[in-house]
């Protein structure tokens, strides 16, 4: 059987150092090669291609999520696994909207990992237990968000959540790429829905429900 060919990329060599150690013993993975950042995997993809990539998020220069859609834009069959100290929503979500098929945080034993890399070489999404217990979080909040609120519509509740955040109008146009127009009729139906007249009562009612 063909071992699954790993490029290593994280801006830390006594790091890298540490996970070549680590998955080395193992049957059926090989560390073809290791970067510092995402331009040198960019440079070295096309020549390696590997089956996993394992991706840091931080580094310098272009970071791992950038560095995730270029990968998989030229290359969907490979499969990039995140492995990184950041567990925020924002970073998960981030990596997952740039095709990451796993996430685990780092400090996983040598087993967690193992079982990730084989799963996304497989075809499998996998996620640490710390991030799975996050997504979990974040569905399950968005499932009661939307029963509290039936009334409005996906893109209301999208906006409703940014404007929680206290993001202005254009900031919200500008995140979402939609007209300043199109976002003050959300907002203006926003307020009809919810029998509010104004932004703060808006997101007083949406804090209520659970945003």
């Amino acid at each position: 059987m063909e071992p699954i060919n790993i490029l290593l990329v994280d801006d830390h060599p006594a790091f890298r150092a540490g996970l070549v150690a680590l998955l080395s013993p193992l049957d059926g993975i090989k560390v073809v090669d290791q970067v510092a950042n995402g331009e040198q995997a960019l440079a070295l993809i096309n020549q390696l291609q590997p089956d996993v990539v394992l991706m840091d998020l931080t580094m310098p220069g272009m970071g791992g999520v950038v560095a995730t859609e270029r990968i998989l834009r030229d290359n969907p069959h490979i499969r990039v696994l995140i492995l990184s100290m950041s567990d925020d929503d924002e970073s998960v979500f981030a990596a997952l909207r740039a095709g990451a098929r796993g996430y685990v945080v780092k400090g996983a034993r040598r087993v967690e990992l193992s079982r990730a890399i084989r799963a996304v070489a497989a075809g499998d999404a996998v996620f640490g237990p710390a991030i799975a217990n996050r997504l979990i979080g974040y569905f399950s909040g968005l499932a009661r968000r939307e029963q509290s609120l039936p009334q409005l519509t996906p893109r209301e509740r999208e906006i409703l959540g940014l404007m929680t955040s206290h993001l202005t109008n254009p900031q919200i146009a500008e995140r979402l790429a939609l007209t300043h127009k199109t976002v003050r009729n959300h907002v203006s139906n926003i307020f009809a829905k919810l029998h509010v007249g104004d932004r703060v009562s808006a997101v007083s009612r949406a804090r209520e429900s659970g945003f």
